[in-house]
């Protein structure tokens, strides 16, 4: 007798995070993955259109078209998705303080093609909070950009129903340190204050669907019990906070709906082969257990931690989820952890956790009350993991543990990761260029007046951004315009100027900063500063901290300072030493022009210290350029920089040589 075939679960949908060079390059991308079976859009934008800045903008200098697409006009758009229906495709954006201005284009893109917007199916990030937590390509204070986040989503309401307007990012929480109590807790708390706001904007009778439309977007670590029982936890938590805070009674609407990108923080540099394993065993955490399966999952490629990956990396992340959705028999049975006794416990540790998290965040005020409570708990985080690998207390292969490997095959060649094509951003600003000569200037001009007016006033920013893209306005106008009624804000670094507790093993350091603070005949001086658009500053925060705890006179001012700012810095406050952390691959262009800009004030006899994602070549260009020192990822004892530091400022040894 034949046995019936179980019935098999739709998969989640396919993605991959892309986006690079220009807009017609990563057109192309998008349809071949596309035709290799991918099933959703996942669009990574260049750090200029995060933040609101034209490709021609002296702050884009280097940074166009390097972690993402450029997109600075309605003809950057259209060309981005050329021949790919938008009516039929589901899109996730990954786009947070400029998220009006790109669903704006978007928008105007599908009703060009014909597209009726009601049915168009995606996802804007839209999550500011954790821009100023961890990511760092925020705009405007944070209570101007809760309400443009509202805005979205009270706007899509009323016109793009199946658009989710808000994918709550936990994700960077996890790459900037954050323990699982505290993503959950983070997370959560990001939710309920704008849920909170959006209530204000909606009527009463549609609110619970929109509880059911926020999203989330979460990270899965190594550590796969507890990721997996941290989804378990996010499921049953948010279902708890939509009834009880909200009063949600359709169980749909209370439904925890979460896409994923798994962990890019624990890929490493040495062995990048073992980043395979990593990644497969992160993407299990968040599809084995059925009632917490993520609805979609892109995958990082195993060389991310070495430079852009090429198409081949990406299919081949692609593969590993087709062959566990299609090959096993995954999709084919009830949840396999339900009962569980270990799960269940520690499901309810990490509620727990969370729990106290939250009723701290809900005693501030809420998370846009309590960001510096949260940003200083990250870096405090961070911190412990960091000290926890130097001490081999967390066991990293290849890095701290069996670190002797035979030479990988697949990291050899001129190929082995894809260079960002040097022509583009000179391609992109003459398109730009070109773009501006040819619009109507009055109606540019006409529509940008139009919204400011809005900002000022209590409107939706979201018809007036419409009118604006479909004007011919641009993403640094957009962002002028906001940034003119709304103002500009510079976060919390969370690096405190208190030394911590944790000095255990740095007496040497301490003393050898002490006997070095002495010979120069004041306190050891590093100035660290972040130059361009990069948003990513916790290497830079634990360098920071690890010198504030090792005795010596920092100053951090926090992320996108220029390089003249950094330069006065050092200037203004006598830097023996200055730190540049760059990890968005614009390191050449803005190192060289500090380095110009240090020779130019004086200052050429200080040394200058790079680190980030640098290939091997560039850090040859950038020791050329007078760089004393080069730091990858893989470079993870911080102790052994600060001994480089003071090595490099130490007048004793100069005057021996």
């Amino acid at each position: 007798m034949a046995t019936e075939t179980p019935k098999r679960d739709r998969p989640w949908l396919f993605r991959t995070y892309a986006g690079h060079s220009t807009a017609k390059a990563s057109n192309a991308l998008y349809r071949a993955n596309l035709a290799k079976g991918q099933t959703g859009l996942s669009v990574a934008f260049d750090l200029p259109t995060q933040t609101g800045y034209d490709s021609d903008d002296p702050l884009a200098r280097g940074e166009v078209g390097k972690v993402g697409v450029p997109v600075a006009h309605l003809g950057d758009m259209r060309m981005l998705f050329d021949a790919i229906p938008l009516e039929q495709m589901n899109t996730s954006m990954t786009i947070n303080a400029t998220a009006p201005w790109l669903l704006a284009l978007y928008i105007a893109v599908a009703e060009e093609q014909g597209a009726d917007v009601a049915k168009l199916q995606g996802t804007v990030q839209n999550d500011i909070i954790k821009e100023y937590l961890s990511r760092g390509t925020y705009i405007c204070p944070p209570k101007p950009s809760l309400r443009m986040i509202t805005d979205v989503a009270s706007y899509t309401r009323e016109h793009l129903p199946k658009w989710n307007p808000m994918n709550v990012c936990s994700y960077h929480l996890q790459e900037a340190g954050a323990t699982p109590e505290e993503e959950l807790a983070f997370a959560l708390a990001t939710a309920t204050t704008v849920l909170d706001d959006l209530k204000r904007k909606v009527p009463a009778e549609h609110f619970p669907a929109m509880v059911g439309r926020i999203s989330f977007f979460v990270n899965a670590g190594i550590r796969f019990i507890t990721e997996m029982s941290k989804m378990r936890a996010f499921v049953e938590l948010w279902d708890e906070i939509t009834a009880e805070r909200y009063g949600v009674e359709n169980p749909k609407f209370r439904r925890f709906r979460y896409g994923v990108q798994v962990n890019s923080l624990g890929l490493t540099e040495q062995q990048p082969e073992n980043n395979v394993y990593r990644i497969l065993l992160e993407m299990l955490a968040v599809t084995l257990s059925k009632n917490a399966r993520a609805r979609a999952v892109q995958l990082p490629a195993w060389n991310e931690a070495l430079g852009l990956p090429r198409p081949w990396d990406q299919q081949w992340s692609l593969r590993m989820q087709q062959i566990l959705a299609y090959e096993t028999d995954l999709l084919e049975y009830e949840d396999i952890f339900d009962g569980n006794p270990v799960i269940a416990a520690k499901v309810e540790a990490l509620k727990a956790g969370a729990r106290a998290e939250l009723a701290q965040i809900d005693a501030m005020g809420g998370a846009m009350e309590a960001i510096d409570y949260m940003k200083s708990r990250l870096v405090e985080s961070n911190a412990a993991r960091i000290a926890r690998i130097e001490a081999g207390e967390t066991v990293v292969v290849g890095v701290n543990k069996w670190t002797e490997a035979a030479p990988s095959p697949l990291t050899s060649g001129p190929e082995a990761i894809m260079a960002a094509d040097p022509a583009a951003e000179a391609d992109q600003i003459a398109r730009l260029q070109a773009w501006r000569d040819n619009r109507d200037e009055s109606a540019v001009q006409a529509a940008l007046e139009e919204l400011a007016r809005v900002a000022r006033s209590q409107e939706n920013i979201m018809p007036a951004s419409i009118a604006a893209a479909k004007a011919g306005a641009t993403t640094g106008e957009w962002g002028d315009a906001v940034r003119g009624v709304f103002g500009q804000y510079r976060g919390p670094t969370g690096v405190s100027s208190s030394p911590s507790n944790r000095t255990e093993g740095l007496d040497d350091i301490r003393a050898r900063v002490d006997a070095v603070s002495d010979a120069l005949g004041r306190r050891l001086k590093f100035v660290i500063g972040k130059p361009g658009l990069d948003g990513h500053s916790n290497g830079a925060e634990q360098i920071a901290a690890r010198a504030r705890d090792s005795g010596i006179d920092i100053t951090y001012e926090g992320i996108r300072l220029t390089p003249e700012e950094i330069v006065e810095s050092a200037k203004r406050d006598g830097a023996h030493v200055v730190g540049l952390s760059i990890l968005s691959g614009s390191h050449v262009p803005l190192v060289e022009e500090v380095m110009e800009r240090m020779r130019a004030a004086g200052l050429g006899h200080v040394p200058v210290i790079a680190g980030g994602i640098i290939p091997d070549d560039d850090a040859d260009r950038l020791r050329a350029m007078g760089v004393a020192k080069v730091y990858t990822p893989k470079d993870f004892e911080l102790n052994l920089i600060m001994n480089d530091i003071v090595t490099l400022v130490d007048p004793r040894a100069r005057a021996a040589e």
